[in-house]
């Protein structure tokens, strides 16, 4: 097994070490252990427990970020409707593709030091801004109804959170197309206005 393969292959044991066990519960023997590796094979690849714990988040982080486009109104083939409906299936998707990594960030990632508690929140509050812009250029297209964009940005990834956490965190059985159909209806019977 070459090293990129090998650090992977650490980081997804890590990942469901730290979904089952929470962060401050494991630790770097249950990692090692789950890996099947030596203890300084892990620390070839990774500084510490925090440092493999910040990877994995950041690459959460990577892949929300990439799941999200801006909806554009005059787009060729598809409707506002089907833009938004196509954002929220991707960030559901990969909410749900790796559970593990949505537990740890629905729960062990909160709380775990001041510094990263600013990383958790500097992600949001992007997150927050990327929709507040776009709830402002809906509402100058008329797709969003008149209101407090911030508030709408933050009503909207409190849905997302919940009911992610309801589905990750507490085996809720919705499947995906189900998730999104309903996250559409809830934002387009609130702020949204298309069809």
């Amino acid at each position: 097994m070459d090293k990129t393969e090998r650090r992977q292959q650490i980081l997804t044991h890590a990942r469901n070490v730290f979904a089952k066990r929470g962060y401050h519960a494991a630790k770097i023997d249950d990692i090692v252990a789950a890996a099947g590796i030596a203890r300084g094979t892990f620390y070839l690849h990774f500084e510490d427990k925090r440092a493999i714990f910040e990877e994995i988040v950041d690459g959460a982080f990577e892949g929300l970020g990439k799941a999200v486009v801006r909806v554009n109104t005059e787009h060729p083939t598809l409707s506002v409707a089907d833009q938004i409906i196509e954002n929220i299936r991707s960030i559901v998707r990969v909410l749900i593709a790796d559970p593990a990594t949505t537990k740890i960030l629905l729960s062990d990632a909160v709380g775990l030091d001041p510094a990263f508690d600013r990383k958790l929140l500097s992600f949001y509050e992007g997150i927050g801004k990327f929709l507040e812009s776009s709830l402002e250029d809906g509402q100058a297209l008329g797709i969003v109804s008149p209101g407090d964009v911030r508030m709408f940005a933050i009503m909207t990834l409190g849905a997302m959170k919940e009911i992610m956490y309801q589905v990750v965190m507490r085996g809720l059985a919705y499947p995906e197309g189900r998730i999104v159909e309903q996250l559409f209806s809830f934002l387009s019977a609130g702020y949204l206005r298309v069809t």
